[in-house]
C-alpha cells in the first residue's frame, strides 16, 4: 500500500511532498524560536550589576540597559503609531526624545507593569505652551496590555502604543527587577 494516491498524477504527489516539507520547516523554525526565547528569559541580570542608564534608540526599536559603558541587556521595543520625531502634544502618539528620569514604578498598570518616564520636563512644557497645546504625559516603559501578553510575538512586530515604549511581559519583569527608580533614560531618534 502506498502513501501516495494511486490515481493521482505525479505532479499532485510532488505537491503533497512539497507541502509536507514546507510544514516541517515552519514547525521546526517555530520550535527553535520558542526554545531560544525560553533560554533567553531564564537568565536574569545578576543582583550585583547596577543599571545606571537606560538607552532607547527609536529608529532601531531598541532599548538597552547599561552599567557604565557595558550593555547588559538589549530588548526589541514597540513604540507609538506615529513614532518619528519628538513628542509635541498629548495624543500625537510619539515617544519623546531627550534625557529623562525613570521616576516611579506602577505594579497596577493597564499594561503588565510599568516604569514612568519623567516627560514632560521644563523644556517640553515651555515648547507645548508656545504652541498652545497640552504636552501630554504618562509616558511609560511597559509590558503588553493586561490579558494580551500571549500576543507579544505579534504585537512586538509593529508599533501600537500611544507613545510609550513596549516590551514583552517577561522582559518587563526583568526590567522592573534590574532598574531602580531614579535611573536616567536617554531616548534618541
Amino acid at each position: 500500500m502506498s502513501f501516495f494516491l494511486p490515481h493521482a498524477s505525479k505532479r499532485a504527489n510532488w505537491l503533497l511532498i512539497a507541502i509536507g516539507i514546507s510544514l516541517a520547516a515552519i514547525i521546526s523554525t517555530s520550535a527553535i524560536a520558542a526554545v531560544k526565547h525560553i533560554v533567553e528569559k531564564k537568565q536574569p541580570i545578576a543582583n550585583n550589576v547596577i543599571i545606571d542608564k537606560v538607552f532607547v534608540d527609536k529608529s532601531e526599536r531598541r532599548l538597552q540597559l547599561l552599567s557604565g559603558d557595558d550593555v547588559i541587556r538589549t530588548y526589541h521595543i514597540a513604540l507609538g503609531d506615529s513614532p518619528v520625531g519628538h513628542k509635541q502634544q498629548q495624543g500625537d502618539e510619539r515617544t519623546p526624545i531627550g534625557n529623562y528620569t525613570l521616576d516611579y514604578k506602577n505594579e497596577n498598570s493597564i499594561a503588565h507593569r510599568s516604569i514612568h518616564i519623567s516627560y514632560p520636563n521644563a523644556a517640553d512644557k515651555a515648547q507645548a505652551k508656545s504652541l498652545g497645546v497640552n504636552p501630554g504625559g504618562d509616558i511609560m516603559i511597559h509590558g503588553q496590555m493586561n490579558g494580551f501578553g500571549h500576543l507579544a510575538w505579534l504585537n512586538q512586530k509593529r508599533d501600537w502604543t500611544d507613545g510609550c515604549i513596549a516590551v514583552t511581559d517577561d522582559e518587563m519583569d526583568g526590567i522592573m527587577a534590574a532598574v531602580k527608580v531614579g535611573t536616567t533614560i536617554e531616548i534618541v531618534e
